[in-house]
């Protein structure tokens, strides 16, 4: 069952373009999530974006049914903003925090399956190569927090 995205604003028109926006913003900020907890140790391994790339085909995919301007699944976003954000060597803790204040503006996107596949996911990153660390459990607990919120 696709996930909702709410729009609440003017015609239906412009409440599709809004939800089209705010539904790839989720999706990049996700992006921003998932890098910092793979980042969480200063070092990315190949088995966590094996992971990342695989919950997104296994599972993001089924959210919704929103598209990004060329036709392919938003979800492909997350994937998208993480290799951008390897590239580019991005602090974990800020990443973290744009994700923390896109959560904090826009709260009822994040309904409980979203909530739960969000911590799955993370789980799943920072299980994939040799267990947890301290830093990734320290990253866990604050989305724990933060998603309880």
């Amino acid at each position: 069952m696709p996930f909702p995205i709410f729009g609440t604003i003017g015609s239906r028109n412009l409440k599709m373009k809004n939800t089209e926006k705010v539904g790839m913003e989720l999706y990049e900020n996700l992006g921003k999530l998932f890098y910092a907890i793979a980042k969480a140790d200063s070092r990315i391994h190949g088995k966590e974006i094996g992971k990342l790339r695989n919950f997104i085909r296994k599972y993001w995919l089924e959210v919704d049914e929103l598209e990004d301007e060329f036709g392919s699944d938003a979800a492909f976003q997350i994937e998208s903003v993480f290799d951008w954000a390897v590239d580019n060597d991005m602090d974990s803790d800020a990443s973290f925090q744009e994700f923390r204040e896109f959560y904090k503006d826009n709260r009822g996107m994040f309904s409980a399956f979203i909530k739960v596949l969000i911590l799955d996911t993370a789980n799943a990153i920072s299980n994939s190569f040799a267990g947890k660390n301290k830093a990734e459990l320290v990253m866990l607990g604050k989305l724990e927090l933060l998603l309880k919120d």
